[in-house]
């Protein structure tokens, strides 16, 4: 069962989240522009990245996305104390 809500009419209304704070926090993201890309992966990979992103609750390509970013970030921290 997927927990997270494209539609704000979806989401329970036990959350323990503000909704329009999520909302405008949403709104700000797509105002940057995202580019598509394509990653070629093993079907083990995709189905491990699926469960992953499952168990968080979240998309699993924002999941391949944080997992971009996080290693681009310490590539970074890694130039700066090298």
């Amino acid at each position: 069962m997927k927990r997270y809500v494209k539609n704000p009419k979806d989401a329970p209304q036990d959350s323990e989240f503000e909704l329009e704070k999520v909302i405008e926090g949403a709104r700000k993201i797509r105002e940057r522009r995202l580019y598509p890309t394509s990653v070629a992966l093993d079907e083990q990979t995709t189905r491990k990245l699926k469960e992953v992103a499952e168990e968080k609750g979240i998309p699993y390509q924002v999941l391949m996305r944080s997992f971009i970013l996080e290693g681009l970030r310490r590539l970074e921290e890694d130039k700066k104390v090298g």
